[in-house]
């Protein structure tokens, strides 16, 4: 699952598209309540919150609920404070992650982090053990079938991304976290729908996974760990080859 590896990313390709609507609205009514909280519920003057907003469409989530999202954060509606926490942490192999929560209680959010981690062997780490070997940066999964290569390069490279990669089925747009919205907004104009964006953790260095069994339990480990509600993304270095990953399933 690290930046490096194509079986990984493709995975999380996969994975965006059939994961659970469930979460992703959760996720994404969380997201958008902070960033009006932060920056006024205006989409027109909120980059951020624009991007939510588009992010929220193309998920088909309910317009209700963005609405609802959108006035929690400016305080029309009485809501739930949230915080947006990162945990490190350490599994088998030497594997490294970063786990992102949106939470409206650190405690138990860190708690169940925890828990869920030492269950599989692994413990929670000091903030800065991790966060350097990974790139923190924006990161968009665009579908081959919507664009090709050199069309995508022409939106996002003048929108102020820094690389562009092909991985057969889908390609992969990375741009620093202030070119985020900019990016989104020009991939929006050309009617390019990502199929996954996000800030994300990409690993700088990757820890490989040389065999089935440790496959599995890192791939177990993050299944559990995003089926926390407060949890919101699970970054790792884990690089594991499609062949040693298709005997863990």
């Amino acid at each position: 699952m690290s930046g490096h590896s194509k079986w990984a990313t493709t995975k999380r390709h996969k994975a965006v598209i059939d994961s659970k609507r469930g979460k992703i609205f959760s996720a994404l009514s969380k997201d958008i309540t902070l960033a009006a909280k932060a920056s006024g519920g205006d989409p027109a003057s909120n980059a951020r919150l624009r991007t939510l907003i588009e992010k929220a469409k193309a998920a088909n989530m309910p317009n209700d609920n963005v609405d609802r999202a959108i006035k929690k954060g400016t305080g029309e509606i009485p809501g739930v404070i949230y915080e947006e926490m990162t945990y490190e942490g350490f599994a088998h192999g030497g594997v490294g992650f970063i786990i992102q929560a949106t939470t409206d209680n650190k405690q138990r959010a860190v708690a169940e982090v925890r828990a869920v981690l030492t269950k599989h062997g692994g413990n929670l780490a000091t903030a800065g053990a991790l966060a350097f070997t990974f790139h923190h940066c924006g990161q968009f999964l665009i579908s081959a079938e919507k664009t090709t290569e050199e069309k995508l390069m022409e939106i996002v490279l003048d929108a102020g991304a820094e690389d562009i990669k092909s991985h057969g089925d889908h390609f992969e747009v990375i741009c620093p976290i202030s070119a985020y919205d900019t990016v989104s907004a020009a991939l929006s104009k050309a009617k390019i729908t990502a199929d996954s964006s996000e800030i994300a953790y990409l690993a700088v260095t990757t820890a490989p996974v040389k065999d089935a069994d440790t496959a599995k339990k890192v791939l177990n480990l993050i299944e559990q760990l995003e089926a926390i509600d407060d949890v919101k993304n699970v970054f790792t270095n884990a690089e594991i080859d499609e062949n040693i990953a298709s005997a863990a399933e």
